[in-house]
């Protein structure tokens, strides 16, 4: 949800998003992250990265790929987490794909050691070469906006790419995350015809096809506000349609429904997210 996006053959949940990743996007895109922060937070603190990193280099360097890099959360929180200091020894060059130059630079920018930035692939994850060879690959709330009938042919060019022994991780929220509620829900109310966002377990089933044996660490965790200002702004990226304000949100259809079970009596919003982090090794 936090990355970027890939571009579908017609606009569609995926142009969508691509069109809210703007200078224009900016105000939304930083409400989003008021709450959705966490979600990279909980992931950077899920295990040992700096061990994953340093078990690949060669000669104190690796080369890592970040998919749909999105606004760079993911190596922010990694390193406010304290990667720098568990990673001195370490060169990371890491290259950017995303289709939305917009979001290559914002992720250029909050790069530090021991990443360096590397190559700019404005690209969608299905045009990723297949030759190039990875270290490691990650995709952190990345693969949302795929479209279905592009996951699995994406999803194994990622893989290909990996080198032999090189580390994949994917995070993505669960079927029964919020994301991926409110979005179905949001769908049913406004926007019936758009693709659904695609879940951690069709992403595990992509990656099985691909020949990865993956590992599902499933992460739990909470996001909410009193404030409606922020509710709005993050329920709007999480619909990446800025035309519905949160009080037409909540007054009718699945989607009201929806929003009346994640709001306490004093009016103030939880969400509830499961994440499934899949890694695994190539062979």
């Amino acid at each position: 949800m936090g990355g970027g996006v890939v571009l579908p053959d017609t606009p569609d949940t995926a142009q969508r998003s691509l069109e809210h990743w703007s200078e224009a996007g900016r105000a939304e895109m930083q409400a989003f992250y008021t709450l959705a922060t966490e979600d990279y937070r909980v992931l950077a603190t899920a295990r040992d990265w700096a061990a994953d990193l340093r078990s690949r280099a060669t000669d104190g360097r690796l080369r890592v790929l970040d998919v749909a890099c999105g606004s760079g959360k993911f190596p922010a929180a990694l390193l406010a987490a304290g990667l720098p200091a568990a990673a001195l020894d370490l060169t990371v060059a890491i290259d950017l794909l995303d289709p939305s130059a917009f979001s290559i630079a914002e992720a250029r920018a909050v790069l530090a050691p021991p990443f360096v930035a590397a190559a700019e692939l404005e690209i969608p994850l299905q045009d990723l070469d297949v030759q190039a060879r990875y270290d490691v690959i990650w995709a952190t709330h990345a693969l949302y906006a795929l479209p279905p009938a592009e996951l699995t042919g994406g999803v194994a060019r990622m893989v290909t790419a990996l080198r032999p022994g090189g580390f994949g991780a994917v995070a993505q929220a669960s079927a029964a995350s919020h994301y991926l509620a409110f979005y179905d829900a949001y769908r049913a109310t406004y926007a019936p015809d758009v693709a659904p966002y695609t879940d951690a377990e069709a992403v595990a089933d992509a990656l099985t096809a691909a020949g990865a044996d993956v590992a599902v660490t499933r992460l739990h965790y909470r996001t909410g506000s009193a404030d409606r200002a922020v509710i709005g702004g993050f329920l709007q990226r999480c619909a990446f349609d800025d035309t519905v304000p949160l009080a037409q949100m909540e007054s009718a259809g699945p989607l009201a429904e929806y929003l009346a079970g994640c709001r306490a009596a004093d009016g103030s919003y939880t969400f509830e997210h499961e994440a499934h982090l899949m890694t695994w090794e190539n062979a």
